[in-house]
Order: structure tokens, then sequence, then C-alpha cells
């Protein structure tokens, strides 16, 4: 187990933010690795994991069984983390002591060509963290109309360039399948002008990994879902990495922490709604140190709010 599997984006951050309590009960949205599992267990605190990938659960149940410490201490769960009001049911949880949501895809199955999630790398197409499920990027990019990816690397990737790309893949597909990333990569870079910054295909196969995966789908209701079963004074960390995802905790968290939603054109609040949360300083960002040693913690971006 010395190979590292993931590495955990500003975990000294989200840790204290968590203010781990001995004895508390912490829910880790995105098991990954298990580096904020873990750093939670060493503190004293128990963990209720879940996570999509089942190699990802292999390999944290192999490392923490080694540990005699965390015996008893966790539990990790094959599921969505947005089924997570069913989840802490079936665990008999009532209430969490503090949650933690890391919403990037790990560094294992980014690097393992096998998965297909890599532009930059020779693999099948396939990009499900759950590869239990029948939806791949295989399956998008061979059958989705012109249209529909046309759409889905416009509103996913937010590229310019969405109706050229999904025209060219339509074309190219005609001619035989497309199966491997680096023949997808290929048709995408002949689509669109040279870049400056970034590969030309980052944008569509980000675009197709979200679609293949439901990222954004439900993602509002799943953070008020974890807010709901916080403690009075438990925090919720989320870790976002582009702007599709980090806008729907934004404005989930902005509408929790206020008093009234009403059209302020009202003359009195008629809705009734209450507070639930206060916002924890500003959003953060990772260290100059941290970006230069982990470069995929870039785009990275913290916010934490604390259940009233």
């Amino acid at each position: 187990m010395s190979e590292v599997y993931h590495v955990s984006v500003m975990a000294d951050e989200c840790l204290e933010m968590l203010s781990v309590k001995k004895g508390g009960t912490y829910f880790d949205a995105t098991l990954g690795g298990g580096g904020h599992s873990e750093r939670i267990l060493l503190k004293g605190g128990n963990i209720v994991a879940v996570d999509r990938d089942f190699d990802a659960i292999d390999y944290v149940t192999q490392k923490f069984s080694s540990i005699e410490d965390f015996g008893g201490r966790y539990k990790i769960v094959h599921d969505n983390f947005k089924n997570v009001k069913e989840i802490m049911r079936e665990c008999n949880v009532s209430g969490l002591d503090g949650a933690i949501a890391d919403l990037g895809i790990s560094s294992r199955q980014v690097d393992n060509a096998e998965r297909g999630f890599a532009y930059g790398k020779d693999g099948v197409l396939d990009m499900r963290m759950d590869r239990s499920q029948s939806l791949s990027a295989l399956k998008v990019v061979n059958e989705y109309s012109r249209e529909q990816l046309s759409r889905i690397i416009f509103t996913y990737g937010e590229e310019n360039f969405a109706r050229k790309i999904a025209a060219n893949i339509v074309r190219e597909r005609e001619k035989e399948p497309i199966t491997t990333t680096s023949r997808l990569s290929e048709i995408i870079c002949e689509s669109v002008p040279p870049r400056k910054n970034g590969h030309p295909a980052k944008k569509t196969f980000q675009a197709l990994r979200i679609e293949v995966n439901n990222e954004l789908s439900g993602l509002g209701e799943a953070v008020c879902d974890m807010v709901d079963i916080l403690k009075p004074g438990a925090r919720l960390c989320v870790l976002t990495f582009h702007s599709l995802e980090d806008r729907i905790v934004k404005q989930t968290f902005s509408l929790l922490a206020k008093d009234c939603i009403c059209d302020k054109s009202l003359p009195v609040c008629v809705c009734g709604h209450k507070a639930t949360v206060k916002l924890i300083g500003k959003p953060l960002k990772p260290s100059q140190r941290e970006t230069e040693t982990n470069p995929r913690s870039k785009s990275a971006t913290l916010r934490v709010v604390e259940k009233l």
C-alpha cells in the first residue's frame, strides 16, 4: 500500500474547518483515496464514507483494515452521495458532526488509461465512475445526436466550438466507431484553433465526463440534504473544481444562509424562509506551495458553512 492512489486537495484546510472532535461522526461524500477520511480517523472521529468507484472502495478498505486503531470506526458504502439521507438511515446515523464533499475526479481515475478519462492517454472511451452503470463515454460519443453532443459540450464544457466538434465527431463516427480517447482527442484538436492555455480537448472531455456520471443533476439538493443531517454547530466543507459545480454550491449555500427569499419588490416577507446555515469566511483557494506540488489542485475552491 505504499503507492499514492490520490492526493487529497486542501486537506489541512478542510481538517481545520471541520474541527474534528473525538467520537464525532463525519460523512465523506467522495472517498477517493481515503485521504480526508484518514485524517478524520486519525483525529479520533468516526466515518461514513461513500464512493461510486469500486476501485476506490477496494483500495481504501484494504488500507484502513491494516490500521488497527481504525477498526470499528469507519463504514464504507458503494453509493452516490446524493442518496445521503438514505445512506445515513441505513447506517443508523441520526446526526452528523461534520461532512466533506470533494467533487473532483481522483488522480487514479485520470492516470489509469483503461478508465478512459484522460485526453492525454490512449485508452478505451469509458469515463464511468461507477463501472456497473450502462452509460459510458463510448455510448455518448457514438450514439448521441449531433444536437445532443453540441448541447452537452457547450453546456458542460463551456466550449465555444461545440457545434464544430459535434459535427466532426458525427462525421468521423460514420466512417468507423470512435472507440479510444486518443482518437477522440485527435478529432477535437482538428476542430478547434490552437490554444495558449490548456489542451484543446480538456473542455470536451470534462463535458462528456459530467454527462456520463450525471454530476450536476441533484447536486444542490444533495448539499441541502447534507446540511439537514448536520447537528447544530457542525460544518459542511465542499471542494469544487470547475465553475459549473462551484456555481451550484455557491448559490445553494447563499440560499440556505438567507432569512428571506421573497421578491425585493414586496413590502414584507411572505415566504417564511429561515436561514439554516451561516457562511464561514470567504471561499478558499489552495496555497501556492500546494499548486506547485500538486498542479491538479489549481482549480479547487473550498466553501464552508456551519449549521445554525
